[in-house]
């Protein structure tokens, strides 16, 4: 026996297939999602939370499963961030060797950042083992690293390298993730 087709049949598969799609968006959001959502702070939006903390592809930053995991993914960053910038300002500071002025700029902000590398690294570790006020307190000191550069520079701030205008975002992002999960 032979089932006719019912004209509605196409209807309700649309119907279907727009309720899943519309449900599965709905499902995807990650705990890096929320998090960054629920920042939306003046310096801090959700779009800039999310492209720092996502910025290496080889981070699987969307696999945070919750809060916490988050936070520790932000200080983590922000200690390799440091780690990394602290390396550009040591090879800006060997190409610029022979500007007496710049060099010594430089080698001011190279002491800033050797200052808060093993910082962020402790902080890292805090964040991860759930002690956030400690994570945040090295995050804020990290905050001022970049402009103290910038500003010990005597206005030869374009020999920093562009690390140091990146770590300023990360601090920040990583600052206010964390800054998120204290609970005073």
């Amino acid at each position: 026996m032979a089932v006719a087709a019912s004209p509605m049949l196409p209807v309700l598969l649309m119907f279907i297939a727009f309720a899943t799609a519309t449900t599965g968006t709905a499902e995807t959001k990650t705990a890096l999602d929320e998090t960054c959502a629920f920042l939306g702070d003046e310096y801090v939006t959700p779009e800039l939370c999310t492209s720092v903390l996502c910025a290496d592809p080889s981070d699987p930053c969307r696999a945070a499963r919750d809060a916490p995991a988050v936070a520790a993914l932000a200080a983590r960053l922000a200690a390799r961030n440091a780690t990394a910038t602290k390396g550009s300002v040591e090879a800006a500071l060997a190409a610029h060797a022979g500007n007496a002025t710049v060099a010594k700029g430089i080698a001011s902000c190279l002491k800033l950042y050797a200052g808060v590398v093993p910082s962020l690294q402790q902080a890292a570790q805090s964040v991860a083992a759930g002690r956030y006020s400690d994570g945040r307190e090295a995050l804020h000191a990290a905050l001022f690293v970049s402009g103290l550069c910038e500003k010990g520079m005597a206005g030869n701030a374009a020999a920093l390298p562009r690390e140091n205008d990146a770590f300023t975002y990360m601090s920040f992002v990583a600052h206010a993730v964390v800054a998120h999960m204290v609970r005073d």
